[in-house]
């Protein structure tokens, strides 16, 4: 009799200290309060009253970084908001080094992402997202390092500006298209004035191109019978004719 309560108390205690740990966690094994060791996905026992074990996901986490408010090196108040994507690669670490690692982990960031957004120029936060994103995994990751996390991207996912700053920024983008507008119109007229030149040179330099260029010029006028033309008799023209008159008497 003894023995078949004996044999259903074991078998009890067999049962409920059965723990299942998942191919992505990992299981912190505790024995009379001290680190016992690292338990590997799968069924293991862990007696109850002796033993404990904490369960670590080794998964990739995204924590949101909420909005902050940061002063650029240029004194320009922005607000920041940005993504962390993490990992635990040392779960024992992650349990014994740090409480909450992921509640660590977030406000780490927020802290190094308005540091670091305050060492660069509005125009360099705008135009190098990507270089300051990286910077911000840099030094989060080194400083979790300890806590056996790896700190796989930063992203950051937007900026606001201030209303003002909104407007004065639209202003200039307004005044730097116009620049540009006045430069694109200002070379198109030294080109057409540089290929009138050439083609005057090239009419003045030959015999009669003058006077064709000048007849075509009127063939293009009279094909419209609206039209009244008044035309000038270029000196050119009366010149051809005083040497044709010349030519004749000789």
């Amino acid at each position: 009799m003894w023995f078949i309560v004996l044999l259903i108390v074991v078998i009890f205690v067999l049962l409920i200290s059965i723990r299942q740990v998942n191919q992505y966690e990992r299981g912190i094994k505790f024995q009379l309060g001290k680190y016992r060791r690292t338990i590997e996905p799968g069924w293991r026992l862990v007696f109850p009253i002796f033993q404990s074990m904490t369960k670590v996901d080794i998964r990739v986490k995204a924590v949101d970084v909420p909005d902050q408010d940061a002063i650029t090196k240029d004194n320009v108040t922005v607000n920041v908001n940005a993504v962390l994507y993490y990992k635990v690669v040392a779960a024992d670490k992650a349990i014994l080094e740090v409480e909450h690692y992921y509640y660590a982990v977030s406000q780490l960031a927020q802290t190094t992402m308005r540091d670091v957004v305050g060492e660069v120029t509005l125009d360099e936060l705008l135009s190098n997202r990507d270089e300051i994103s990286q910077r911000i995994q840099q030094i989060v990751d080194k400083a979790t390092d300890p806590w056996g996390i790896k700190v796989v991207s930063v992203d950051l996912k937007h900026i606001e500006l201030p209303k003002d700053m909104q407007r004065t920024i639209a202003k200039q983008a307004e005044a730097e298209r116009e620049r540009r507008a006045v430069i694109i119109k200002a070379e198109g007229e030294v080109a057409a004035a540089d290929n009138m030149a050439k083609a005057a040179n090239i009419l003045a330099s030959s015999a009669g191109a003058l006077h064709l260029r000048t007849l075509q010029s009127i063939n293009d006028l009279s094909s419209d019978q609206s039209n009244t033309v008044i035309f000038a008799m270029p000196l050119e023209i009366l010149r051809a004719f005083e040497g044709i008159a010349k030519k004749g008497k000789e």
